[in-house]
């Protein structure tokens, strides 16, 4: 048992963190690959550019994404819209006082968020507190999840379409201090220390909010996929939260998490599976695109302003 409890160590299990195919098999259809983050590996603007070149530049490459920020917070479409907007327009009046100590695209999603703040202030009866760690975990439940086979066919097909809008829901019923980092995070694809720059908060904080706000929308993908008799886990429930951590830290890095066969008992494969299809929703989420009659909308009311 004291090696299991040293296997459990995230960064003390030799080879924990490749990028394989996921230990218990291969990966779900549903699956987008690590670490294709659309900020990191966007071209990088020059912070000396003109703002002429640099924020239809950030319209471009952020302006998607922003809108996918937008509509977790507003109650419409058209105010989404309008905060997009809003965002821009501040960043071009802005642009001249940047002074290039973080980047471009971490500047922007500062000033996003401040209007976001602004714009949608709590309102009575929003959530503001979220489930302790014991009321998220499954790990007593009677059932547990079963995961979609690798082969998409249209049953899965119509199982995915139920997964977005539930995990939409889900952001959108969580808290505002756990729906921010979340967002962005697992739906605009900042690093953990890019989104306490943005937020203004320490990395430990925000790792603290986005694992429970993970948890959240863990325990409503369980509610749509198909489920089995649970099995009891094979270990101690500590040895259990310790793999969770472990789980957790691969999803803030981006990296797989491996150990080897007979290790991850079947329920916490089943909790584990359903946190890495969680995360690719949110992917799938911030994979839309900005219309184009927004964003040459956008772009007149900077050059008029």
């Amino acid at each position: 048992m004291g090696a299991l409890f040293a296997c459990c160590r995230l960064f003390l299990w030799p080879g924990l963190g490749r990028s394989t195919s996921g230990f218990w098999g291969p990966r779900s259809p549903f699956e987008s690959p690590r670490g294709v983050l659309s900020v990191s590996t966007s071209p990088l603007i020059d912070s000396g550019a003109p703002r002429e070149t640099a924020i239809p530049q950030l319209l471009k490459q952020e302006g998607a994404k922003l809108l996918s920020l937008a509509g977790r917070f507003c109650g419409s479409r058209t105010e989404a819209e309008d905060l997009v907007q809003e965002v821009f327009l501040q960043a071009w009046s802005g642009w001249d006082k940047f002074e290039g100590r973080s980047a471009p695209g971490t500047w922007l999603y500062s000033i996003a968020v401040r209007t976001c703040q602004r714009m949608h202030r709590k309102k009575s009866g929003e959530p503001d507190r979220l489930e302790s760690l014991d009321e998220l975990l499954p790990l007593g439940s009677a059932r547990m999840a079963l995961l979609p086979s690798q082969d998409a066919g249209p049953l899965d097909l119509q199982l995915q379409k139920e997964q977005v809008e539930l995990i939409e829901a889900a952001i959108s019923s969580l808290p505002q201090d756990f729906r921010l980092p979340l967002i962005l995070k697992e739906v605009v694809g900042f690093s953990v220390q890019d989104v306490g720059l943005i937020l203004d908060l320490p990395e430990n904080t925000v790792k603290t909010r986005l694992h429970r706000g993970r948890l959240r929308l863990r325990a409503a993908m369980d509610t749509v996929l198909p489920q089995t008799q649970g099995v009891d886990p094979n270990y101690s429930r500590e040895v259990c939260l310790d793999l969770l951590a472990a789980k957790q830290k691969c999803l803030d890095k981006h990296l797989e998490f491996e150990f080897p066969d007979g290790i991850i008992c079947e329920r916490c494969a089943s909790v584990f599976g359903t946190m890495d299809l969680a995360q690719a929703t949110c992917r799938q989420i911030g994979e839309g695109t900005l219309p184009e009659a927004l964003q040459s909308q956008i772009l007149v009311r900077l050059e008029g302003s």
